[in-house]
């Protein structure tokens, strides 16, 4: 996303904070965060959009906001924002950002125990003075503890899809370098771990342009200070606080520094291990002969490992979770790829609460080489999210449809879906005669989230109708831990009522264990975007890499059936309930 996009989305969703904790309208309030969740959905640079006029087109944006996105691109602030700061103390307004922290929690401790700073704050939630309001007690209490705990290990480690997002923009800004061979993610980031520390980026170009390279590097416009700056490595912090690093190795080296700063510290300990068993040596610079130092490969990554007799490893598997042993079998699992993928289940348009019309979404799917999608908008019980009640759905049904007679003779089909809320007590926010009529449903948990669920999930899985359950664990790395749930009775269940569970790119729902054990039970994933904008659909590829940390293989992804096969499963689900 581009800087200012991001800051000015930060600065509304403040503002949203703000006027809540001051009790302001209700409705104000909301036009600030939907402002603050549009604009991270807008693909170009806004400051773009407004010198050429087309703030008011974007979707979402009435005059009055599009008024202070223009003062803020004038002046770089929003004089309402400052005048609102000096209404509430700066620690409070820090804290809003903590998980199970909100505006209305924090103006309790503010009337109520004169809480004013973060200290204030850890006070009352330690001597019991909140647990003892009205609407609090202990549990509340322990799970704003563990929030804390998630904000600041949070400040300290990068989400993933934040991490890919901010290196993604820096790898495109690089390769205007023409002095870059090539360039590549390393680290945690490449092996697809759920938080990330610093940014790593590796580049290979002849010795004589390093210096160009790191020059350019230091120069990106986002860079707020520079840390170090050399001809191997340079570091930098961003205007987001996020560090990146970037190396610079001849080409010669490229696969052998690859290899080595992509990790982890373990794989890489037991193959130099191994090498060394057959006399060899690697090291971020090649594969040599321990004992006459002669140079024998290291130019790509598949040349280090077939070098010590082993299979390429996927970057994402490198871990030392068993893979070594595999690939010096050459028993590597083939893991499923962006090239398998052949739709997506789980997206979101503004009949709810996406950004862009069907009729965009659609389209953006198609020029990516899709088979199918999935439309799933909010059921009617996500007030907030403007869900849809069954007339709308109905409503949205003839869109699609029309949608269709365009798009199917082009051998792309957009599928009638939904996001059904599954109630507290298990129940669906649909009746069943109108999910029967949808292609694929999508079930999902978005309220109560600090019980144990098990039941709820359970539930719905057992409805014929339900497909899929979207993002099951309740679980985002750095946001929230998820509810307690018992992951082998959901896997069982799963297995048995023939659904999908969801590998949700944006919260990274299913951990690697649970990846694993459901490719070896044989019981099937969906990987989602969940896109709430065309912008995210390109996510898939970072979904993908969820998958394949899990080991993953085609044979048990959703995505990887062409459209006959997606309706089978659906089909057999009903059937096989239908008998029980």
């Amino acid at each position: 996303m581009p800087g200012k996009n991001k800051k000015l989305a930060e600065i509304f969703e403040r503002i949203a904070d703000i006027l809540e904790f001051l009790g302001d309208n209700i409705y104000r309030v909301n036009s600030y965060r939907r402002a603050a969740e549009l604009i991270p959905g807008i693909q170009e640079d806004i400051e773009e959009l407004w010198r050429r006029g087309k703030l008011s087109k974007l979707p979402g944006i009435g005059s009055s906001m599009a008024q202070k996105i223009e003062e803020f691109l004038n002046t770089g602030t929003l004089k309402k924002y400052e005048d609102l700061r000096k209404k509430v103390p700066e620690d409070l307004i820090d804290l809003m950002e903590v998980p199970g922290v909100g505006p209305k929690t924090l103006r309790a401790a503010y009337d109520r125990l004169g809480v004013r700073t973060k200290e204030d704050f850890m006070r009352v939630l330690r001597d019991g003075s909140l647990a003892r309001l009205p609407g609090f007690g202990p549990k509340k209490v322990q799970n704003i503890l563990k929030g804390l705990e998630l904000w600041r290990s949070t400040r300290e480690r990068i989400p993933l899809i934040e991490a890919y997002t901010i290196a993604q923009e820096v790898l495109e800004y690089m390769r205007g370098e023409e002095a870059v061979r090539e360039i590549s993610v390393a680290g945690s980031l490449r092996r697809m771990k759920e938080t990330i520390g610093d940014i790593d980026i590796l580049v290979s170009a002849e010795r004589k342009d390093w210096a160009k390279v790191h020059e350019r590097f230091v120069s990106y416009p986002e860079v707020e200070r520079v840390l170090a700056k050399g001809e191997t490595k340079s570091s930098v912090v961003l205007r987001n606080g996020r560090q990146v690093d970037l190396r610079t190795v001849p080409p010669e080296s490229w696969g052998a520094a690859l290899q080595y700063f992509t990790g982890s510290k373990d794989h890489n300990v037991r193959l130099r291990d191994i090498a060394k068993e057959k006399g060899l040596k690697v090291n971020e610079y090649g594969v040599f002969r321990a004992d006459t130092e002669e140079r024998i490969g290291g130019s790509t990554e598949e040349e280090v490992y077939s070098i010590v007799g082993m299979q390429w490893i996927p970057p994402e598997i490198r871990e030392n979770w068993g893979e070594i042993e595999l690939a010096l079998d050459g028993r590597i699992p083939r893991l499923v790829s962006l090239e398998d993928i052949r739709g997506d289940f789980h997206m979101h348009t503004n009949w709810s609460d996406g950004v862009n019309p069907i009729e965009e979404v659609v389209e953006a799917c198609y020029r990516m080489g899709y088979q199918y999608i999935v439309i799933g908008d909010h059921s009617q019980s996500q007030r907030q999210a403007n869900g849809l009640t069954p007339d709308r759905y109905r409503d949205q049904w003839r869109v699609i449809e029309e949608l269709n007679r365009v798009y199917n003779p082009r051998g792309f089909y957009i599928l009638r879906g939904c996001e059904v809320d599954i109630l507290p007590d298990g129940s669906l926010d649909l009746p069943d005669d109108l999910l029967e009529e949808f292609d694929f449903v999508v079930a999902s948990i978005h309220t109560r989230l600090t019980q144990d669920n098990t039941y709820r999930v359970l539930k719905a899985m057992e409805n014929p109708y339900v497909n899929l359950i979207g993002h099951p664990t309740g679980r985002s790395p750095g946001q929230r831990e998820g509810y307690p749930l018992d992951m082998a009775k959901v896997i069982e269940v799963a297995k048995e009522t023939g659904t999908a569970l969801e590998i949700n790119t944006f919260r990274v729902d299913l951990s690697p264990e649970n990846i694993r054990r459901c490719t070896q039970e044989g019981v099937v994933m969906a990987i989602v975007t969940d896109a709430h904008s065309v912008k995210h659909l390109s996510y898939m590829k970072l979904g993908v890499g969820i998958a394949r940390r899990g080991w993953a293989t085609p044979e048990v992804i959703l995505n990887t059936k062409d459209i006959e096969g997606v309706r089978e499963f659906v089909a057999e689900k009903r059937r096989r309930l239908a008998r029980t």
